[in-house]
């Protein structure tokens, strides 16, 4: 008997849509199975018999098969998982049709996660509707609405034409562009353009728009990658909607300039903003990280092959939109993107659906979104949020922010980034409650698991228990009958920390930084799933001290 290979998925789920699927004779259809199949794949192996005159066989060999190539990608798991966790809890909460969350290094456009909603099992593709294997991230168009003003101020900014602190009238919410009444979203009056982006001013950005004049922002527009594919190593791509500009109408500056009559996919949206992050500079997507033949590893030719960044705007003209984009999040409308520990900056977006009844914008079908990254000073993430017509709140500031928050708070200790600002006294809390500020806006855990994926579940709620008083500042809970046992995680790292709790269904909150001296409840407590456990990080003499102090404390239990 000949055995056969059969490709198997163990994680199930997890990063389905950049992994891909094969078919029953192995050839892939989808994600890096499909884009990479010929160097995965590998030449057929033949087998050489020989029979006598009654076709029975009597001796043979195989010939050397040729092994096909190993792909490692840029996508970590664990980010991954979080991205995955954190947008089914959204969907959960928001009971959006559908959404995308990107997680990109903007330092060299590297995909760390890449989650979509519907998402699917690659073990039993046929399961689901077509739609659900739909990479809605490098495929989906829809127009970006209002973090498109990032697009329109950047053009403004590196002319020249505007500074933070110019006054623009806002018409009080309205203004004609060749006839055109175009209405904004609330009435205005005199605002700053650091202000016409913290609010999100639609009349603000025309006006802006206009002063830049169309040809030198349609370049713009181009030179930020978008109306062209990004070139990321994925099938698939879409190049989104752009006119040529003479086919633009004469209100189409206005509209354009606030995020209407464009596409774009979440994937050129978030390059775009990694390129503000950075400086200025525009990275190629990607999420081959190398490909290897045994231990050798292979040049990288075609779609993964690396391109040439390119400088898009002028590192001052990034610098000022950094400092804009953290008003949004300080003083706008992205309030509840507002990170515990580090520094934020981004934008909202909230663009109205075509009804297809109707055939104009509908005031209830939203595309909500935020797009942002952290630090501000030394960017480690951007980070791409996207809802699909969430029912009841529907604004990006109000739904999709602070998704950007639980997935930025837990991503940015796992990967070792130091906090740049003090933390909230009510984050020195480790107890079962949920945070007593803007409960509504905020997403319920979704109960973590081991990494690999299990079934769709809905989000688990958390309980709500009482903790136990231990000093007046802080707020502890002690061993109330869970069972999980804490760890020891004396002389941990952040990102030691952040995994063992991950796995353990720990939520960590961490506070300094260095390596862990004292944590809070004490190692050995047990404590339930969901739980909050309060690491503190110091210097590695501090790390020492406090080790050897809870050696020299078990010994003495021992002879006791």
């Amino acid at each position: 008997l000949q055995g056969e290979n059969q490709r198997y998925y163990p994680k199930r789920e997890l990063a389905s849509h950049v992994l891909g699927f094969v078919d029953l004779d192995e050839k892939g259809l989808g994600g890096i199975e499909y884009g990479l199949d010929s160097t995965i794949r590998g030449k057929s192996e033949k087998i050489v018999v020989m029979a006598d005159a009654r076709q029975r066989w009597f001796d043979g060999g195989a010939a050397q098969k040729d092994q096909g190539a190993n792909v490692v990608l840029t996508i970590d798991e664990k980010v991954q998982y979080i991205a995955e966790r954190e947008l089914a809890a959204a969907i959960a909460k928001t009971h959006a049709l559908a959404g995308t969350v990107i997680v990109q290094n903007p330092n060299n456009g590297a995909i760390l996660a890449l989650a979509n909603w519907p998402k699917f099992n690659p073990n039993s593709p046929n399961d689901v509707k077509n739609e659900a294997r739909m990479d809605r991230a490098v495929s989906a168009i829809y127009e970006p609405g209002s973090t498109f003003k990032l697009i329109t101020l950047a053009a403004a900014f590196d002319q020249n034409l505007i500074r933070p602190e110019e006054v623009f009238n806002c018409e009080n919410g309205a203004v004609y562009v060749a006839g055109h009444r175009i209405r904004d979203h609330k009435p205005f009056g005199l605002l700053t353009v650091s202000d016409i982006l913290a609010q999100s001013s639609d009349v603000g950005a025309i006006k802006i728009a206009i002063r830049v004049g169309a040809p030198k922002f349609y370049e713009y527009i181009r030179a930020f990658g978008f109306g062209q594919q990004t070139g990321i190593d994925l099938p698939g791509e879409s190049r989104g909607l752009l006119r040529r500009l003479e086919n633009w109408t004469p209100v189409s500056i206005g509209s354009i300039s606030m995020g209407q009559e464009v596409g774009v996919t979440p994937l050129q949206l978030v390059t775009a903003v990694s390129s503000i992050a950075n400086g200025g500079t525009l990275y190629k997507p990607h999420v081959v990280a190398e490909l290897r033949r045994g231990d050798q590893p292979m040049s990288l030719t075609g779609a993964v092959a690396p391109v040439e960044p390119k400088e898009v705007i002028r590192p001052e003209t990034a610098a000022t939109l950094r400092r804009l984009m953290e008003g949004v999040v300080l003083n706008g409308t992205g309030k509840l993107a507002r990170l515990d520990g580090w520094t934020a900056a981004g934008k909202t977006g909230s663009a109205q659906k075509i009804d297809p009844a109707t055939g104009r914008y509908s005031p209830t079908q939203l595309i909500a979104s935020f797009t942002g990254f952290a630090p501000i000073n030394d960017p480690a993430v951007t980070i791409l949020v996207s809802l699909d017509s969430p029912v009841g709140l529907h604004e990006g500031g109000m739904v999709a922010a602070p998704v950007f928050k639980r997935i930025a708070e837990q991503v940015l200790p796992y990967l070792d980034v130091p906090r740049d600002v003090p933390l909230s006294p009510k984050l020195m809390q480790a107890a079962y409650k949920h945070p007593e500020a803007d409960e509504s806006a905020t997403l319920e855990d979704f109960t973590p698991v081991d990494f690999a994926a299990q079934r769709d579940r809905p989000p688990a709620q958390e309980q709500n228990s009482q903790p136990e008083p231990r000093k007046p500042s802080i707020t502890v809970a002690l061993d109330e009958g869970g069972d999980i046992a804490v760890p020891d995680f004396r002389g941990k790292t952040m990102r030691d920390v952040t995994e063992m709790c991950l796995r353990l269904g720990l939520e960590p909150v961490l506070v300094g930084s260095g390596l862990a001296v004292d944590e809070s409840p004490a190692d050995g407590a047990k404590v339930r799933r969901g739980a909050k456990i309060t690491v503190r990080f110091g210097t590695s003499e501090e790390a020492a001290k406090a080790t050897g102090k809870a050696a020299k404390s078990n010994a003495k239990n021992r002879r006791r």
